[in-house]
């Protein structure tokens, strides 16, 4: 796809991920690399500007991540962030310091009149920092352009050199107008004329899709999720019935949904292709017996997935693709993007055994965050109740279940869950009634998990010896960073007491707080 490019520099920092999403909405493409990327494939790459992002090290030290002077004198734009600032101005000839004390979180900063970054925006707002090291020292022909009572040097610029250094993270909502500083540079510096859209996404992918796939045969792993899904629109829309769609129903999915999933995209649904279901519960139990390690039953479910395809496909005759509704966070978060660690391995990202009976592998949703696709989702005619249904992980109640899975786990996580979620949706639907609009404490994803852990119980005059579910609700705009949302006691009570009611087997419930970071969205 022909499109002008942003490219995000990753140095390890935390917030790589939020950076590009910050440059999308602004309707420029970006995409995250590492700082080992070499400088010729940068070149090659010709992007409109160029973002560093946060780390952990100290620049100055010599084993700290670094990258060539000759970044600088490309031409192109760069913006320096935090970590990103520093490295700019101690490679520039500037100085950077560790000083006896850092700065974390809101922070008061001033802004000089001159500062490109803040064109039209207020010369004092609140910003995030994150740094024990800083700035002590401009680099030769930088301005400062802003400061904070325990940073002399928070932002600096070289306007003639199209070099811009700033100490804190835009990128984060704690920061005001962070996204319009993002927007200043990206529109108004790197000269981005903002044609990154949806409409023009779907358009061009469905002629790149029908160009690769010619008169070839196309087999998608459907599950129903938002991803899997707006990747069947999408391709179907390109190729019809050269698609063909395997739901495979692995008994790992919420309560009901296979039967929900067919109504959309069987026989009698909207979508032109071929829709087979495999039950094949029984098979991935079996699989799963007494495995209890997070990522083995993350490979487990997602080699059960090939080998099922494979079998699919002989059924059918040949098939030439394999597609797959990978999406860009999924990339990084593997490891396949910019230089942050592994967060976890996903089913669908480089955990595809060494045989793979097909041609090649399609995944048109690839370069996409989830806002993203939904948007996509929308433009191709997919219904909203679907568009935005709840995120449901690749290997399903799998990675909701602590420990070994088994039929009788499901079917408890299955039947406390589906309480949980009903419970939630009528409490924010009476409120929204009552008032007209969400409740501030509606989470964006909200769900039950097993606990492994079985405690001692009185429940009528009987001791009970049962197991503890763990409820999780979030509070997230990207799905990369979450707080715990502050659902109302009242409905959390009466969730309580529903589960313990009709569920048989669990005798108590409990209410995740953890943020993300620390913890991950989901359990395991």
């Amino acid at each position: 796809m022909d499109k002008e490019k942003v490219i995000v520099i990753d140095f390890g920092g935390q917030y790589n991920q939020l950076v590009a999403r910050r440059v999308r909405e602004c309707n420029v493409y970006c995409e995250i690399y590492s700082y080992r990327t070499g400088i010729e494939e940068i070149k090659a790459m010709a992007p409109k500007g160029i973002i560093l992002t946060g780390g952990p090290n100290s620049c100055y030290e010599e084993d700290s991540p670094t990258y060539s002077k000759e970044l600088f004198e490309l031409g192109i734009p760069v913006l320096g962030l935090c970590y990103g600032a520093q490295l700019m101005m101690h490679v520039l000839g500037g100085k950077v310091i560790t000083p006896e004390v850092g700065e974390y979180g809101k922070t008061e900063i001033n802004f000089t009149d001159n500062s490109v970054l803040q064109k039209d925006l207020p010369k004092k707002s609140i910003c995030w920092m994150s740094h024990f090291d800083r700035i002590a020292e401009a680099a030769p022909g930088f301005e400062v352009t802003a400061s904070t009572a325990d940073c002399p040097i928070a932002a600096a610029q070289n306007v003639s050199k199209n070099l811009y250094a700033i100490q804190f993270h835009p990128e984060v909502l704690h920061t005001e107008n962070g996204t319009k500083m993002i927007y200043n540079f990206v529109r108004e510096v790197c000269g981005c004329a903002g044609t990154w859209r949806m409409d023009s996404f779907v358009k061009e992918s469905i002629e790149e899709i029908r160009n690769k796939v010619g008169d070839g045969k196309v087999l998608l792993a459907l599950s129903g999720g938002v991803d899997s899904s707006v990747a069947a629109g999408l391709l179907s829309r390109a190729i019809g019935k050269q698609l063909t769609c395997v739901f495979v129903d692995h008994g790992l999915l919420r309560k009901d949904e296979g039967d929900e999933v067919e109504s959309v995209f069987g026989p009698e649904g909207q979508f032109d292709l071929n829709f087979i279901r495999v039950n094949a519960q029984e098979r991935y139990y079996s699989k799963l017996a007494g495995v209890t390690e997070p990522e083995a039953k993350r490979k487990i479910i997602g080699e059960e997935f090939i080998r099922v395809f494979e079998e699919e496909a002989k059924k059918i005759g040949a098939v030439d693709f394999l597609a797959q509704g990978t999406i860009y966070p999924d990339v990084v978060e593997s490891g396949l993007g910019g230089e942050s660690a592994v967060i976890k391995s996903h089913h669908n990202v480089g955990g595809l055994p060494d045989f793979v009976d097909f041609k090649e592998i399609i995944e048109p949703l690839r370069n996409l965050f989830k806002d993203e696709v939904r948007k996509a989702g929308l433009e191709l005619g997919i219904p909203e109740r679907l568009v935005f249904r709840q995120p449901f992980p690749g290997p399903g109640l799998g990675i909701r279940i602590i420990g070994e899975v088994t039929a009788e786990k499901v079917r408890i996580v299955q039947d406390a869950d589906f309480i949980y979620r009903e419970e939630v949706d009528n409490a924010a639907a009476e409120y929204k009634k009552e008032h007209g609009e969400d409740p501030s404490w509606m989470p964006n994803q909200y769900f039950a998990a097993l606990t492994n852990m079985r405690s001692v119980g009185v429940m009528g005059d009987f001791r009970t010896y049962d197991y503890a579910v763990a409820l999780r609700a979030v509070k997230t705009i990207d799905f990369m960073t979450a707080e715990s949302a502050e659902i109302p006691y009242a409905v959390l009570n009466k969730v309580m007491n529903r589960i313990i009611n009709e569920v048989k087997g669990v005798n108590r419930v409990f209410y995740d707080l953890t943020s993300k970071p620390p913890g991950t969205i989901e359990f395991e």
